[in-house]
């Protein structure tokens, strides 16, 4: 496993990815985690709600969101940092953090749990460090695997891609969402999944997903875009989009 990068690991980054889980809703965009969760509940449709893996939690809203309806969660991700700081979520029943405004000034928040309607949901939770490209044998029997703006952050993405389906029930879900930002200074040009000519044609994420995952799942849906705003600043914003395909896993 490769150490996390330092970014992920920045004081300044938790506090813009707690603010982007648990804070304000900006320029009119719903809260992105929550929109997660709600369009992964809304593709299960009636189906078996025993376990889901959020993999790339970030700082867990998302998986505590997934448990309103699950009976269990398991929320992983590469970062220490930010599982340390969704277990002191967990344990305080609130995330604090220093907002930052401008230059060396921040703001103090803090958001309850209970004011999030997440109190109860945070006893069916818990949460791991890990890599998505090597999870441990104990990560299945899923029937959910939600990979939030996960695959353009991983090293090897279609090493997964080409193993999820071991963790998920027959007839279980994988939905992924991505803006399909590819960088080398995260993914190796030679391991991207799509964004790039072959053969001479455009070859895109999606193009590559569905090589990818078609021979263990079918696409349940039309690929829809969710958009996301992350404050940094006061006066600085990212606004992307980040598209979401559902994947069902086809019986053995």
């Amino acid at each position: 496993m490769t150490e996390p990068t330092g970014y992920y690991e920045d004081n300044t980054t938790l506090a813009q990815y707690l603010e982007f889980h648990f804070g304000e809703s900006w320029h009119g965009e719903a809260n992105f985690p929550k929109e997660l969760a709600d369009a992964a509940m809304e593709a299960l449709d009636g189906r078996q709600t025993c376990r889901a893996l959020d993999i790339g939690c970030a700082v867990g809203r998302t998986t505590l969101e997934l448990a309103r309806h699950f009976d269990h969660v398991d929320g992983v991700d590469f970062s220490q940092t930010f599982i340390n700081k969704c277990r002191e979520v967990i344990c305080d029943g609130a995330a604090r953090y220093a907002r930052p405004e401008e230059g060396e000034l921040v703001s103090y928040q803090e958001r309850s749990l209970e004011a999030l309607g997440l109190s109860d949901a945070a006893r069916r939770v818990a949460f791991h460090q890990g890599d998505a490209c090597e999870l441990g044998d104990d990560y299945r029997d899923y029937d959910l695997v939600l990979a939030g703006n996960l695959i353009d952050r991983l090293y090897k993405p279609s090493l997964f891609l080409e193993t999820i389906h071991e963790r998920i029930n027959d007839l279980g879900l994988l939905v992924i969402a991505s803006p399909y930002t590819w960088l080398e200074e995260y993914t190796p040009k030679q391991e991207w999944v799509g964004g790039f000519l072959k053969d001479g044609e455009p070859y895109s994420t999606l193009d590559g997903l569905k090589d990818r995952l078609s021979p263990r799942f079918r696409l349940l849906t039309e690929p829809r875009s969710l958009p996301f705003v992350i404050r940094e600043t006061r006066n600085k914003f990212q606004h992307s989009f980040s598209e979401l395909t559902v994947w069902e896993k086809l019986p053995a």
